[in-house]
């Protein structure tokens, strides 16, 4: 377009700052001392499963097991009302005297219904406590992240936090034992 005017781009802002850690025990450290000292807009990442994390984060059990359960029950009530629907009522057939509907004869589509169900709800479950699926997170484009899922492990304190102030975090995650204190930006 002849004519038009160029407009600089807005200054990227600040989406939080992530402390990068060396070794396991310093950084579950530091994660209990973020909850202790009163975050609430905070995570951890590590690349190996980390004993203890969740009880430092003070993270709730998961209701997935009580979702997989109802997927279940749905399963196999569905299950029998299909086989009692389709012998018993809708394409009644007797054969021999034998009843219309049966319970050992609808045991391997029950069962089968069961599982399922089960599967279909842990799975979408999952994804929707999750959050899933997550195209774009500001901390992807951190380069220093990439070692996140080999050997740093990442204390990342979000700017939207009711105790965040950019200088003191940035002192508390150091205090903390943080090798590196990175910016996060959102451009």
């Amino acid at each position: 377009m002849r004519g038009a005017e160029v407009r600089p781009l807005p200054p990227p802002t600040l989406w939080g700052l992530a402390g990068e850690f060396a070794d396991v025990d310093r950084f579950l450290a530091a994660v209990e001392a973020c909850r202790k000292e009163g975050f609430v807009h905070y995570d951890a990442h590590a690349p190996i499963p980390v004993h203890g994390l969740d009880e430092a984060m003070e993270i709730r059990p998961s209701q997935l097991p009580k979702l997989v359960f109802l997927g279940g029950l749905l399963g196999c009530l569905g299950g029998l009302a299909l086989q009692w629907w389709t012998n018993g009522v809708d394409y009644p057939f007797r054969i021999s005297g034998k009843p219309l509907f049966a319970f050992p004869p609808a045991i391997p589509v029950t069962f089968e219904m069961t599982v399922l169900f089960s599967a279909l709800f842990a799975v979408f479950g999952l994804l929707v406590a999750n959050r899933h699926p997550e195209l774009y997170h500001p901390l992807f484009e951190l380069p220093a992240f990439a070692k996140g899922s080999d050997d740093k492990f990442f204390l990342v304190i979000e700017a939207r936090d009711p105790r965040f102030a950019e200088e003191e975090t940035s002192r508390f995650l150091q205090r903390l034992g943080a090798v590196a204190v990175h910016r996060v930006e959102v451009a």
